[in-house]
Order: structure tokens, then sequence, then C-alpha cells
């Protein structure tokens, strides 16, 4: 069993997202799963190379459930239909850093980095140090997009700058951003290699400027 059988997998659940197929697919699914969890770990590992705070992180602290929480969604279809991890220094998947995401989806495979719809004491100290490090931040931009091209959140942004910053000031529009994300897209091809990690590992790599950007940020924050 490898990861290539995840995506196969993950598209007959699309196509039959119901208890009875799943239950009769559990001990190949949990299998997957377990693939999927030593996959992480192994990335955990690669980037903990040149980011010292995943040193020692745990992937099942990362890895979200397949599981979907159904009771307050119109959507009632039991279990995702991605595999996905997200490898945050404190706490893995529930980590308040920026890091690092995996998402394994049939036609929809993608891996970021950056930091999610952070909270709001965090998101007024990242825009401030952005405002600040103009400069910085968009050679930083400039450095990560040729590798992360897609910008999560580019149409959930607020209309006008925040209060308390210039509107029409240089890099202005960063200001409006609720989440910084930037996603590198995978075909689903990707995964029928022999070994995908080195790979990974490498473009996670061009994200690790960004990451510490913001959390160097969230830090001045903690320290107050």
């Amino acid at each position: 069993m490898s990861t290539a059988a995840i995506i196969p997998f993950l598209r007959e659940l699309r196509d039959n997202n119901n208890r009875e197929w799943f239950v009769a697919k559990k001990e190949y699914a949990t299998g997957l799963q377990h693939e999927f969890l030593t996959y992480t770990q192994k990335i955990i590992d690669g980037i903990a190379l040149f980011d010292s705070e995943l040193k020692g992180l745990d992937a099942k602290s990362c890895v979200f459930r397949l599981y979907r929480d159904i009771r307050f969604s119109p959507d009632k279809t039991p279990y995702k239909t991605h595999f996905a991890a997200y490898m945050g220094a404190g706490g893995g998947r529930k980590s308040p850093r920026a890091g690092y995401y995996l998402h394994i989806e049939p036609d929809g495979c993608f891996i970021s980095g950056g930091i999610y719809s952070p909270e709001k004491d965090i998101l007024k100290a990242v825009r401030q140090a952005i405002f600040e490090n103009m400069d910085e931040w968009e050679e930083i931009i400039h450095e990560i997009e040729p590798y992360f091209p897609d910008r999560y959140g580019d149409t959930d942004k607020l209309k006008k700058v925040p209060q308390g910053f210039p509107p029409d000031g240089i890099g202005a529009d960063w200001l409006k951003h609720k989440h910084y994300i930037f996603s590198h897209p995978l075909a689903n091809s990707f995964y029928d290699k022999e070994n995908t990690i080195p790979e990974l590992v490498a473009l996670f790599q061009h994200s690790v400027r960004l990451n510490r950007f913001i959390n160097f940020t969230i830090d001045e924050l903690q320290n107050r």
C-alpha cells in the first residue's frame, strides 16, 4: 500500500460517501490513513532540517480526521474526500502559528505555506508587521510566488484598508487580507511517482521565509 492508492480510494469515497460503503472498506481505509500518517511524519522530519521549529513534531497531531462534523452542516455526508495535514509548531493542526499544509484530493491536490484565518490580535499584528516592513514583505513574496503561485483569500478580503493604516500607501492591498496562504497545485499523477517526499520537502523550503516572518511577529506579540 502507498500514497499512490490514496487518490483512487478518495475518488471511490466521493462516489460512495456513506457509512455502509465505508464500513466495508474500513480495514483498507485504516491502512491508507496509517500510510498517510507515516508519509506526513517523513515530511515533517525533512522540513525540520531547515525549520527547527518542527523538530519533534508528531504527525498524529497534524493529520486531520477523515470524519466530518455534520452536526451543524446542511451537508450530511459523513466523510471528507481528502487527506490533509497541517504541520505547525506548538500544536500541529491546532497551532496558531504559520506552517505547512498538505492536501491530497482527486483533482485538487496542493501544498501551501503561511497562516489561515489567524486570531484577531495575530492578524492585526501581522498586518502591522507587513506595513512596517513592506520592502522585506514584498521581497519574500517575490521569492515565494514562482513556487507557490496561488494565493488563498484573494477574493475573501476586506474591501477597504483596515482602520489605522493609510488607504493608499505602498502595498496597501496586502493589509486587506484575512489569510496569508500561498499554494502550489499538484496533479494527481504527482503521487504516482516512486518517492515524492524529497520533492515536497524542497518545495516547502521555499515557504520557510514567509513562515518565519509571520512567526517572528507572533512571538513579538506574545512577549509584550
